[in-house]
């Protein structure tokens, strides 16, 4: 059984898998910061100064323990109350499109290589005439033919 899960995870698709997700995981936590620290502060400060990530409506009561902020919505959440996070989720929603744009743009890119590719491929191959040897050997194939047709 070991043999088998050796063979399973040394197949170049696991790999590959494995490599995906790793890059993932870090082009994801780019561009969270690249949402979190950039782009939503420019467009809070457009907006007059929101702060996307602490809009929330509290849908239960404050536990009477709580002493912090009832506007701190990381507190307000680690202490047990029910919040809907609409600000997080926004953030979360343009992490969505920078993701979706950028693979978007990436497959658009290397579609686009592929087909110049085999553009050249198919031209380069329409141009080049047949190199000598071959000529010669169909002038020998065309000869044996006829010959046997004698």
């Amino acid at each position: 059984m070991l043999k088998e899960f050796r063979a399973f995870i040394m197949r170049g698709n696991v790999l590959d898998l494995a490599v995906a997700v790793i890059i993932g995981a870090a082009f994801g936590r780019i561009v969270t910061s690249l949402t979190d620290d950039v782009l939503m502060p420019v467009i809070g400060k457009i907006f007059g100064g929101l702060d996307f990530s602490s809009y929330f409506i509290r849908m239960g009561e404050v536990p009477a323990a709580y002493t912090g902020s009832l506007t701190d919505y990381a507190a307000l959440k680690k202490a047990g109350v029910p919040l809907l996070g609409y600000g997080s989720f926004v953030t979360q929603a343009v992490n969505f499109l920078i993701v979706a744009a950028v693979i978007f743009l990436l497959l658009r890119i290397v579609s686009k290589a592929a087909a110049l590719v085999k553009r050249d491929e198919e031209a380069a191959a329409a141009v080049l005439p047949d190199p000598a040897d071959v000529v010669l050997l169909r002038e020998i194939l065309g000869e044996l033919r006829a010959r046997r047709r004698d």
